[in-house]
């Protein structure tokens, strides 16, 4: 069943918690109810995960199912690969994004292509978790935004999750499908708190966004961090601009449909998202909307997001970097 519940009781109940433990609530319902699901990566076992998202999941299930690997991202995303197409469904952590190059060849030549050269024959349901984004001080080669990468590459589906509910709608929705699916977490939301239904069978399907507040002069569609950045603006705008925030949700499959609507409506739109601007999500969101609602733009389209650059050390620059709310307040300055 895939459902988007909200709050209440019974069956809609709900429960406050962080984005963190929403992810590892739907790693626990996905273990329980799927003996076929089993979870990988470094220091996820006893450890609990290097964000403590995995926390105590391996004292419930056992090693066989929650299975500390080496520091070798080829060696176990490999082993992930092999195991989906003889029956199981991995559940893959890696610790950085920014490492994903390491094993982007079981990733782009052997995951995302297995399906097409078999000819549809075989499934590949893997799932990857991987953090990212900067202002943790932890300089370039752990604080990069690299979705863009592999929402670019056929055969993989990439989802972003901003609030707690998403965190674990997608996550479920993703361990369940029978196609690859890259599940980017941005680190500096996991203590962002919001509420979460409790039904073991809650999903929110790939490929679809949601508007988080509804406005009539300018819409920001926003991922990750920046939508509660964005949020907190368009609170704060109140009364002075109407801003109608857009959460994407799904980097791709990417909800055309949802945005469009949202622009016809506002006429403006600022999209902000925390990878490099050129060449990225930023761009194909712009293009999706200059093809299928031109007419209806009365400013020309905003981008926030980082510069061409490498995320520095140093917190000064770093937080120079990195966009915030501000920035997206001057981009809705600039057009409305």
């Amino acid at each position: 069943m895939s459902t988007e519940t909200s709050s209440g009781t019974g069956p809609d109940r709900t429960e406050e918690m962080t984005i963190r433990e929403a992810i590892r609530l739907a790693l626990r319902e996905e273990l329980d109810r799927d003996d076929d699901v089993f979870v990988m990566g470094e220091d996820v076992g006893a450890f609990g995960g290097v964000y403590e998202v995995t926390g105590d999941l391996v004292e419930q299930f056992g090693e066989e199912r929650v299975r500390d690997t080496p520091i070798s991202e080829a060696g176990f995303m490999g082993a992930a690969v092999g195991a989906a197409a003889t029956g199981t469904r991995p559940v893959v952590e890696i610790m950085f994004s920014d490492f994903i190059g390491v094993c982007s060849e079981q990733i782009i030549n052997q995951m995302a292509k297995n399906r097409y050269m078999f000819g549809g024959k075989t499934e590949m349901p893997v799932t990857v978790r991987t953090t990212e984004g900067g202002g943790s001080g932890a300089a370039s080669q752990h604080s990069g935004t690299i979705h863009t990468w592999f929402a670019h590459f056929p055969g993989v589906m990439a989802v972003a999750p901003a609030t707690p509910a998403s965190a674990k709608g997608l996550l479920k929705s993703a361990i369940r499908s029978d196609d690859p699916v890259i599940v980017f977490e941005n680190k500096q939301i996991y203590e962002q708190k919001g509420e979460v239904p409790l039904d073991d069978d809650f999903t929110i399907p790939i490929g679809t966004a949601s508007v988080e507040r509804e406005g009539e002069d300018v819409t920001v569609v926003a991922t990750q961090r920046m939508v509660g950045e964005s949020l907190e603006l368009a609170e704060e705008l109140a009364g002075q601009t109407s801003v109608e925030v857009v959460d994407l949700r799904s980097l791709y499959p990417m909800d055309t449909e949802t945005l469009v609507e949202s622009v016809k409506k506002t006429g403006r739109l600022v999209i902000a998202d925390e990878s490099p601007l050129s060449y990225g999500t930023h761009a194909e969101v712009a293009t999706r909307v200059m093809e299928n609602a031109f007419y209806s733009l009365d400013a020309p389209i905003q981008r926030v997001g980082v510069a061409d650059v490498h995320i520095p050390f140093s917190p000064a620059l770093e937080e120079e970097v990195l966009p915030h709310g501000s920035d997206v307040e001057a981009a809705i300055n600039r057009i409305v």
